[in-house]
């Protein structure tokens, strides 16, 4: 029997209210891997974090939902700063981090505001329209001609949909058992819909359901919307910052900042950024 001590805390926040739970423990280097699945199922968030050593970076990162491991999570890296800060151990303004999904930088910035790089993107199978409406319960003809349903990783697979209306986008109801079956034919982890917005710095609001890995909705993604920077900045929305909005739907609004750098017309380089806080400290009892 074990007792854990567990950092909640939120990523992405948006006045620091809203943004996306995740559990960060810092002990991580304790526990074996049953005890860190049996930990993110009890606490129930969509990522735990779990922090230690490396010999290659500055921290060791490990990432499981409820349901088992992933080798990546935008928000509960975002988390896991935002708890090393609140107990005072971030003395740079850089670091290292070693994931499944390779060692990747940080950056903490003025404000609070933290950046993590991902990958570069990789841009996978182009799906048919009538893959994904089912799932998510919309007429294809409120989807946009001129951008295609498609698989784009930084870091994770996610299968990107377009659809034309905010308001669609708010009151689909999706078959979470369908958006399973999908997402394990596709070997993704889930669907990152989402609708353009004209609204001052916004680029788009968002939604996603990772239902195959027990999140049947989150409120904040940041591997996924790096993916979907990096699918717009391909199809011609190009810009150096996007800024997205998702959780609306959770009542968790949270905003997400995505960083691009490019070269040749070509996605060379990509951040994803947000704010965060610590919301509460508790401990549990694993077996």
């Amino acid at each position: 029997m074990h007792f854990i001590d567990v950092c909640v805390a939120s990523a992405f926040s948006k006045n620091n209210r809203g943004g996306n739970q995740a559990g960060v423990v810092l002990q991580g280097a304790s526990l074996n891997r049953k005890e860190k699945m049996r930990t993110a199922h009890q606490l129930g968030y969509s990522e735990t974090a779990f922090l230690s050593q490396s010999e290659l970076a500055d921290y060791k990162l490990e990432y499981f939902t409820p349901t088992g491991e992933v080798p990546l999570c935008g928000h509960a890296t975002i988390a896991a700063f935002v708890v090393l800060n609140y107990f005072g151990q971030l003395k740079k303004c850089e670091y290292t981090i070693e994931t499944k999904s390779g060692i990747l930088s940080i950056a903490v910035k003025d404000g609070g505001v933290i950046f993590m790089q991902q990958n570069t993107p990789e841009f996978y199978e182009t799906l048919e329209l009538a893959d994904v409406v089912d799932c998510l319960g919309f007429n294809a003809d409120t989807a946009p001609g001129n951008l295609p349903v498609q698989i784009v990783s930084t870091g994770l697979r996610d299968i990107i949909v377009p659809v034309e209306n905010p308001l669609v986008l708010e009151t689909m109801v999706p078959d979470f058992a369908a958006v399973s079956k999908l997402s394990q034919k596709w070997n993704c982890v889930g669907i990152h819909a989402f609708s353009l917005v004209e609204d001052g710095k916004l680029t788009a609001v968002c939604r996603n359901f990772a239902p195959l890995y027990g999140i049947d909705e989150e409120s904040a993604t940041g591997t996924s919307c790096c993916a979907l920077a990096c699918y717009l900045y391909q199809y011609g929305v190009k810009r150096n910052q996007y800024v997205f909005e998702q959780g609306r739907s959770l009542n968790r609004i949270s905003e997400l900042y995505v960083s691009v750098n490019a070269g040749d017309d070509t996605v060379d380089g990509v951040w994803i950024g947000g704010c965060g806080y610590l919301e509460s400290l508790k401990t549990i009892e694993v077996e």
